[in-house]
Order: structure tokens, then C-alpha cells, then sequence
């Protein structure tokens, strides 16, 4: 039976269409036996659509600027710090890659020209790179869309590619698999994705096809949640089953322990937190 003992994206309250906090996810981490969490909230102008996105302010992402203050062990649970970027171009861009931050939480300029992702996600673990918006690829070709998620893989700070399965969005999977392999980088099997979608259907077909891919070439793989509220942290049946129906390796999936996905970590370039 295969083991997963780590939930490396999950969202608080502060992804506004989630519904718990930081703790409410850790105590649910606890008893579903997990060894290791990742919060990773939404990083995407789906959380403050009005603003105006050439010059954003980082009051509204302070969540993410804080999160030094959260303990690296929390009633027995490992916590890592991570965040869910938006790809917002074919390119791979991310969401705040193109906007400028001029001033610091206070309001006072700010110190060195950086972007808002740069301000943001420099204090993150690990960052998982994710399509929701997609009418940027609505004419886009194959070879385009294998792109977007090879320019993604390609960012120092992205370590995961987010439920590539029901993002809607065709690619190579072959070429974006092989190339994660080549980097070290992980591919996300998300149950969110699985438990919503029809046995045998599209979404859970195309799941299943990367993680054959995944298991053909030697990626390695993280099975999350993706928990909107605590009650779906650590649990993870219809993804289990679906690997177990197809003989996913063990020693592949990053999430089977946490020193398994700390190492998958450090073998991206990622630096693991100390306790």
C-alpha cells in the first residue's frame, strides 16, 4: 500500500475562498498522522482583482511577507512556507513577474526596485507554479503550451507543477515530464482534481497518463490535497487509489516521508528550513 505522509499545498483563510487558518490546517495535519505541511496560498489576481496590477501594493500581501513568524514545528508537524503562483503567460511567466512594487507595507518607498513576485516569493520554501486562468493559451499550439510549462519548470523558486491534469490546458507530456525529471523538479497528482472528476473521464485520465509518464521516465511525484478547510488536509484516497490502480513506485512520490520531500528539495536547489 502506498504511503503519504506529507500535504505540501494546501490554502488558508487568506486565499478568501478557504476556510481555515494556518493552526486549524496543523491540528488536522496532526491527526491525519502527517509528518510535514506546506501552505501554499493562492499567489494570482484572483485575490484582488480591482487592484490596480502595474503598481500593486504589498499591503495586500502581507500574509505572505510575515510568515517568518510561524514555528518550523508546530504540534509535531513540519511547516514550510510556500505559495501558488499563477502562469499567467506562454512563456511561463508568473503572476507579479511584470509588476512593480514601489513601496514598502508602510507606504514608504521602497528601498530597491524588485517585482512583486520577487518581494513575495523570496521568502518562500518552495513555490508551485499553477494554471487557473487559461484564456491566455485559448490559441495556443501544442509546442506553445509545452513551452509555458517548460518556461515555469525553469524558475529557481518553482519546485512543483500544480494539477497540470484539470488545468484544461493540452501539452507534451512526455517532453514537460522529461524535462522536470532532467531538473529534479516534481509534478503534482492532486486529489482535488480526482475527487471531483468522473472515474474514467477526462480529468482522471489525463491524471493517469502523467503519472505513467511519470512513472516511465523516473519524476518524482507529491500527492496534495490542494485543502481548501482543515476537514481535507492529509487525505488523499481517490489520488492513492488511482496510483495504486497503475503500480506507482513508492520511491517516487516525494511526499512519502518528510525527509523524502525535503530531499526532493534540496536536489531542485532548494534550500530546506532548519528546526
Amino acid at each position: 500500500m502506498l504511503q503519504n505522509r506529507c500535504d505540501v499545498h494546501t490554502h488558508t483563510l487568506y486565499s478568501r475562498h478557504a476556510y481555515s487558518t494556518v493552526r486549524e490546517n496543523v491540528l488536522a495535519a496532526r491527526d491525519a498522522g502527517l509528518e510535514l505541511l506546506g501552505v501554499t496560498d493562492h499567489f494570482s489576481d484572483m485575490l484582488f482583482p480591482n487592484t490596480d496590477l502595474a503598481h500593486a501594493s504589498l499591503r495586500d500581501y502581507q500574509h505572505f511577507l510575515n510568515m517568518s513568524v510561524w514555528p518550523r514545528a508546530w504540534e509535531g508537524v513540519r511547516l514550510l512556507h510556500g505559495a501558488e503562483a499563477d502562469i499567467r503567460t506562454l512563456e511561463g511567466g508568473l503572476f507579479g513577474q511584470d509588476i512593480a512594487v514601489a513601496e514598502d507595507i508602510t507606504g514608504r518607498p521602497a528601498r530597491h526596485e524588485a517585482s512583486l513576485y520577487e518581494r513575495i516569493c523570496s521568502g518562500c520554501d518552495y513555490v508551485i507554479a499553477s494554471v487557473h486562468y487559461k484564456d491566455f493559451a485559448a490559441n495556443a499550439t501544442l509546442s506553445q503550451t509545452t513551452k509555458m510549462y517548460l518556461g515555469a519548470l525553469s524558475q529557481p523558486k518553482v519546485l512543483i507543477l500544480g494539477h497540470t491534469g484539470r488545468a484544461g490546458v493540452p501539452f507534451d507530456v512526455t517532453e514537460v515530464v522529461g524535462e522536470a525529471a532532467r531538473q529534479h523538479k516534481l509534478i503534482e497528482i492532486n486529489e482535488h482534481s480526482l475527487e471531483v472528476a468522473r472515474e474514467g473521464g477526462r480529468t482522471w485520465t489525463s491524471c493517469s497518463q502523467i503519472a505513467l509518464a511519470c512513472a516511465e521516465l523516473g519524476c518524482q511525484i507529491v500527492i496534495n490535497t490542494d485543502a481548501h478547510i482543515c476537514a481535507g488536509v492529509g487525505r488523499t484516497p481517490a489520488a492513492l487509489r488511482m496510483l495504486e490502480e497503475i503500480h506507482f513506485p513508492q520511491e517516487l512520490i516525494a511526499t512519502r516521508s518528510a525527509e523524502a520531500f525535503l530531499g526532493a528539495m534540496a536536489s531542485a536547489g532548494l534550500r530546506a528550513p532548519s528546526l
